[in-house]
């Protein structure tokens, strides 16, 4: 075993010598040697057996009260008693610890109060933005969450579905109650987190694929989690759209076509259900993100029934 270089070592501990607790660098070395000293005998002007010497007054050890010994020459000194102080209550920790409003639900975005169109783009908002794959949904949400005036945040319910990587369900080997309820899970989770971005002043705009037809499952569980002011806004473009979008990815992010088509059909729904439509087939993503802005501008002066 090595040991740096400089630093001596304390001497191992020799049974019937007591504890090495007393050793000090100063005895691994001695002063000049003194001719005819033998290591370990007293030099030849010190008296020989000299008597005990205890420990000095006030340290641990020494005896104390009014029998105490005193050195000759010295009266004794009065008796005190030492009075036992409290310790000092704890230092209050004041970094690593901030305190953070709770989040609880997400009411109603409020109105201004003019009469004027209300600015989307400096209010704390809840989004949910909603799409079959393809749609453009994670595009236009972090295009808008980089350009608001705001801090904001993006929540893709992909992504966090994805923090689970052994035991992943994936919803293309067939929708069971494994992947619907990792599903619900993540959702939670989202909704969680917006909670908690909202109380302290960040916006979220989360995106989901959700169902029409499946109300519990979809918006009603979003609504359930994040609260009654998440501003649902559905992109729909056309089916030849999100086919050609689908073909640009890759992973488990890529469906067949069969799939996009089926998705692409139950979003149909969403017509005549009151919630605003997006038709972003001939809109790129910062077209489409100001034309989100003013569908959020409406929705806050008449936030919509879901």
């Amino acid at each position: 075993m090595q040991h740096a270089v400089g630093s001596p070592l304390p001497p191992p501990h020799q049974p019937g010598h007591g504890p090495a607790a007393g050793w000090s660098p100063a005895a691994q070395h001695p002063g000049p040697h003194h001719p005819g000293a033998h290591p370990g005998s007293a030099p030849a002007s010190a008296p020989q057996g000299p008597a005990p010497v205890g420990p000095p007054p006030g340290f641990a050890g020494a005896p104390t009260g009014p029998h105490a010994p005193h050195p000759p020459g010295h009266a004794p000194a009065p008796h005190h008693t030492v009075p036992h102080h409290a310790p000092p209550p704890p230092t209050p920790d004041t970094t690593g610890h901030v305190q953070l409003p709770p989040g609880g639900p997400v009411p109603m975005p409020s109105a201004p109060p003019t009469a004027g169109t209300p600015d989307p783009t400096s209010t704390t908002l809840a989004v949910l933005l909603i799409g079959p794959a393809g749609a453009g949904k994670t595009s236009v949400a972090k295009y808008w969450a980089d350009h608001r005036r705001v801090p904001t945040a993006h929540i893709s319910l992909d992504d966090v579905r994805e923090w689970v990587r052994s035991g992943f369900a994936d919803p293309q080997a067939g929708w069971n109650d494994h992947s619907e309820a990792q599903y619900r899970l993540a959702r939670r989770t989202c909704g969680f987190a917006a909670r908690n971005f909202l109380a302290n002043n960040i916006s979220c705009i989360l995106d989901d694929a959700v169902f029409p037809d499946r109300p519990v499952v979809g918006l009603g569980g979003w609504k359930r989690h994040v609260g009654p002011g998440l501003l649902p806004v559905v992109l729909l473009p056309g089916l030849e759209i999100v086919l050609e979008r689908n073909a640009e990815r890759s992973g488990n992010r890529r469906l067949t076509d069969e799939e996009v088509a089926r998705i692409h059909g139950r979003m149909a729904g969403w017509y005549g259900s009151g919630l605003p439509i997006i038709d972003n087939s001939q809109l790129d993503v910062p077209q489409t993100a100001r034309v989100l802005d003013d569908v959020l501008a409406r929705s806050i002066a008449s936030p919509p029934q879901w």
